[in-house]
């Protein structure tokens, strides 16, 4: 293995201009951060590579503000970025939105299965996900800026009239991956990692185009690790840079058993495990009553043994409410990183859970999802329209992009978008039966149209899903015409409070109630 242990120097002079970058990442989780800040420093010294394209499915960087994780990307060796959530890479959001670099935003799920399929020597990838929404052609929203001009997906039907979305799939040349021991031969091992993503798909797809394969590992072990314990062979790897410092998330020093599935805590110790996380990631994101009952709401529409999917945002609360019902063991908590079971963590932390039942590959759990595996899923909205689509993923001056969004709502039997109903000062209160709005938010988050489509009420109609939006003071369904108001919260004023705060007129149901909490 010698000739292929090579310093971080050494690593990244095999990036040669004009190469396609992969990076093996879920936001905080697995992301190769030594690597790209080496890219980085060769740059600010040499110039080069230069006109370098970047894909990943998720963001990788370090959520500092000017972190050289994303240095090489906005000083000029970047000329295309390919993501599917921007997250933590601020200065690389900041680059496209002021028209510095080319940048596209696709499905994370459709650019996982992409890798996938790229191991295979598929040029093109098809796939239902996107059909009418942002990312579908006909309507051209994926291209972030005037500078992105390159056509990534086309529409497309088959001979037998199924209609989906044909994805360019690129030639991967360069493969960065983190993963925690490389063994004598070269090895890789995810032993300690909170996520392998798409490890193996990535690495094969590059060997198999002649491009270099680049791990950060941990530490080097002296032994042939066992072929179960192994993710990426060594067949596969040109180049292992030892890492000692690296982390288990991008923002929390040290490695902890719990986040990787070593040790699986129950009960009071997993509560004190989530709360050593939060204490140092602020694992969970900001919260408030009215957020609170959102979420005590929301977690009415569980049932024993189903398998949902837990959104980042409001839906985190949700899995704090599954927890503190003692249900862990009965409802299955999953998200798209690969994790199903266990708590998912939420904030700075999404995408690993405490205790998982199993932990795949990206990809794989993606199938599932796609496949309509999931009896449930939980998910954030900035927008909801009086059709009923959603935008979960564009407001303007802030670039997000879609995630794992559209996989996952797109094929669920039973979607549900938790929400505020207004953003921006809302002020209110909820007492564990009540609530209290004390101030009016200044922006609405129902409005006649949505500025960008994450979900489709045509595609839902098409799948026969259960559609629901909660909000801390009302409920709506989708019913054949749209949104329909079917419960209001205790306390709240029916007319003030909701039919006056929007710009369309709405359905009310026949059948009101009261929400129940």
């Amino acid at each position: 293995m010698s000739g292929k242990i090579k310093t971080l120097e050494e690593a990244i002079s095999l990036v040669q201009d004009g190469d396609i970058i992969w990076i093996n990442s879920f936001s905080a989780v697995a992301s190769p951060v030594e690597l790209n800040k080496a890219l980085t420093e060769r740059f600010r010294k040499t110039g080069h590579p230069t006109h370098l394209e970047v894909y990943s499915p998720f963001s990788f960087s370090d959520w500092d503000e000017n972190s050289d994780v994303e240095g090489y990307i906005c000083e000029g060796a970047v000329d295309r970025v390919v993501i599917g959530f921007f997250g933590s890479l601020r200065r690389t959001s900041r680059a496209i939105m002021n028209n510095e670099i080319e940048g596209y935003n696709l499905p994370g799920g459709v650019m996982s299965h992409m890798i996938r399929a790229a191991a295979r020597g598929a040029d093109m990838f098809f796939s239902p996900t996107g059909l009418n929404l942002f990312v579908d052609p006909r309507q051209g929203e994926y291209k972030l800026n005037e500078r992105s001009k390159k056509d990534l997906v086309q529409y497309y039907v088959n001979p037998n009239g199924t209609e989906g979305l044909l994805y360019d799939i690129p030639k991967v040349k360069i493969a960065f991956i983190k993963a925690t021991y490389a063994d004598e031969r070269g090895n890789i091992s995810f032993q300690n990692e909170g996520a392998s993503i798409d490890a193996l798909s990535v690495a094969q797809a590059t060997h198999r185009n002649g491009g270099k394969v680049i791990v950060q590992v941990c530490r080097l072990v002296n032994r042939h690790m066992a072929p179960r314990s192994v993710e990426i062979p060594a067949a596969l790897v040109d180049a292992v840079v030892v890492c000692p410092e690296q982390k288990q998330l991008t923002n929390l020093d040290g490695y902890y058993d719990f986040i990787c599935g070593k040790y699986v805590p129950t009960g009071n110790i997993l509560k004190a495990c989530r709360e050593e996380i939060r204490d140092k990631v602020g694992a969970t994101s900001a919260r408030n009553s009215l957020h609170q009952a959102i979420a005590r709401r929301a977690f009415r529409e569980l049932e024993p043994e189903q398998i949902i999917n837990i959104g980042i945002g409001i839906p985190e609360l949700i899995a704090e409410e599954v927890l503190a019902h003692d249900l862990l063991d009965d409802i299955h908590l999953s998200v798209e990183s690969g994790h199903t079971g266990g708590f998912p963590l939420g904030g700075k932390a999404f995408g690993v859970s405490i205790g998982p039942d199993t932990m795949l590959d990206m990809a794989r759990q993606f199938d599932f999802y796609e496949g309509g595996g999931l009896d449930a899923c939980f998910i954030g909205a900035l927008q909801i329209d009086r059709h009923g689509n959603a935008n979960g993923h564009y407001a303007p001056g802030k670039l997000s992009g879609i995630g794992g969004f559209a996989n996952i709502s797109q094929a669920t039997k039973k979607v549900v978008l938790c929400l505020t109903f207004t953003a921006k000062g809302l002020e209110g209160e909820f007492d564990g039966e009540r609530v209290t709005i004390r101030k009016e938010g200044q922006i609405p988050k129902f409005v006649p149209e949505v500025d960008s489509l994450s979900f489709s009420v045509k595609n839902a109609y098409q799948n026969h899903q259960e559609v629901l939006y909660i909000t801390e003071r009302c409920v709506f369904r989708l019913g054949p015409e749209g949104l329909v108001l079917t419960e209001v919260a205790p306390g709240i004023d029916l007319q003030k409070d909701i039919l006056d705060q929007l710009d369309f007129s709405v359905n009310v149901s026949p059948d009101l109630k009261p929400m129940e909490f």
